[in-house]
């Protein structure tokens, strides 16, 4: 990687270590952004969105291209929350039915499990972790059996720097014949994702976070043999056609899970991230991200009071860390005064993995590619200050 080019791409001058709240967007990405925003206020939004109508299908080309799928299973929506719940809610489940998920599950989706329990009646089970804290696949495979009709994982959480196994996952999935959902908010963009190799029938994933895209952007994929399985969960003028009074057809494709209204120029400035992302190429940039991540982790641990809180067997660039008699607002603080980014990780985002290793709060740091050893050491010295 040429850093000196990547860094030119930059406009900020903070040592950004919050990757996994919001990537920095590279300069292409912005001026994408921008270009489309200003041909609306001078053109008219609907007007602009027609001009631009090469630019928005690429979009849908590239996520399709970082996924090895095809464009007609990817549906471009708001955020990697809305693509998760279209897949989720959307699935049929009955009283009774079992959904297997994960320790370290984010909030969110847990929280989506409940409300689906409490109205639909059905089970969640909670695969064990290994001796490395990541999802237990040989216990995975033995909690299968008839009840169970979806397993949904996190591929890497937003806390505690583990990546679970989702393609060994995905063999025990596709053996048993049970659809598997795979939330990879923090991994796309992170690690290469290929839907073929890990086996995952749906994904869901943000634009905001390490594919440095724009903010009101995510996106899901739908395997195209599943695609009638799910029954969106809303629908409008976009994602189906009125046919005449009491019919209408849903798009034959993913885009049924879309709305007729969306951040035209956010989806534009997603496609050029995940070009940018391509041009770098993903294998490189999860080599460095984790080269970056396996160095840092141990230089924090070398620092007395520092404890670094990561679990599993392959790490992510997400470090989650605790500065002895230090409450993590006040880290957080200080690193903000002295020009760098961090973020708090709270136990109601990961709450069972959390309450398992008695972690109420703890500080969090997400790495990426553009960061340079100068700011790594600057970081450094702030926490050996703290």
């Amino acid at each position: 990687m040429d850093l000196k080019e990547i860094r030119a791409d930059i406009s900020s001058d903070v040592v950004h270590l919050n990757n996994c709240g919001a990537g920095l967007m590279p300069r292409p990405v912005l001026d994408a952004v921008i270009h489309h925003l200003r041909r609306e206020a001078e053109i008219g939004g609907y007007e602009a969105a027609r001009e631009a109508l090469p630019a928005i299908e690429h979009t849908y080309d590239a996520i399709a291209e970082m996924l090895n799928c095809q464009a007609g299973e990817i549906a471009v929506v708001e955020n990697a929350t809305v693509a998760w719940d279209m897949a989720f809610y959307g699935f049929p489940l009955e009283p009774g039915d079992v959904v297997l998920t994960a320790m370290a599950e984010y909030a969110s989706n847990y929280i989506a499990y409940l409300q689906r329990a409490a109205r639909d009646g059905i089970e969640i089970r909670v695969v064990p972790n290994d001796e490395h804290g990541q999802t237990d696949v040989a216990a995975l495979a033995d909690m299968i059996d008839g009840k169970v009709k979806l397993i949904s994982i996190t591929h890497a959480p937003t806390n505690g720097g583990l990546i679970n196994p989702a393609a060994e996952i995905g063999k025990v999935a596709r053996d048993a014949g049970v659809p598997y959902l795979l939330d990879a908010c923090q991994t796309a963009g992170q690690l290469p994702l290929d839907v073929e190799a890990i086996g995952c029938d749906f994904l869901s994933a943000t634009g905001r976070k390490y594919l440095r895209g724009p903010r009101g952007t995510g996106f899901l994929y739908v395997r195209a043999g599943m695609l009638d399985t799910l029954d969106p969960p809303v629908l409008d003028l976009h994602s189906a056609k009125w046919l005449a009074p009491g019919h209408f057809e849903m798009l034959p494709n993913a885009r049924r899970f879309e709305n007729w209204e969306n951040y035209i120029a956010g989806k534009i400035g997603l496609g050029v991230a995940v070009d940018y992302a391509l041009a770098l190429g993903l294998e490189a940039i999860a080599r460095r991200v984790q080269t970056l991540a396996d160095d840092l982790r141990i230089r924090m641990g070398d620092i007395p009071g520092v404890r670094v809180n990561d679990i599993g067997l392959r790490k992510s660039g997400i470090i989650s860390f605790s500065v002895r008699d230090e409450e993590p607002n006040s880290v957080l603080q200080t690193m903000q005064a002295s020009g760098i980014n961090i973020s708090i990780s709270a136990a109601g985002s990961t709450l069972l993995d959390m309450r398992r290793r008695d972690i109420s709060i703890m500080n969090r740091l997400g790495l990426h590619y553009y960061n340079t050893a100068e700011e790594l050491e600057r970081f450094l010295g702030c926490l050996a200050a703290i």
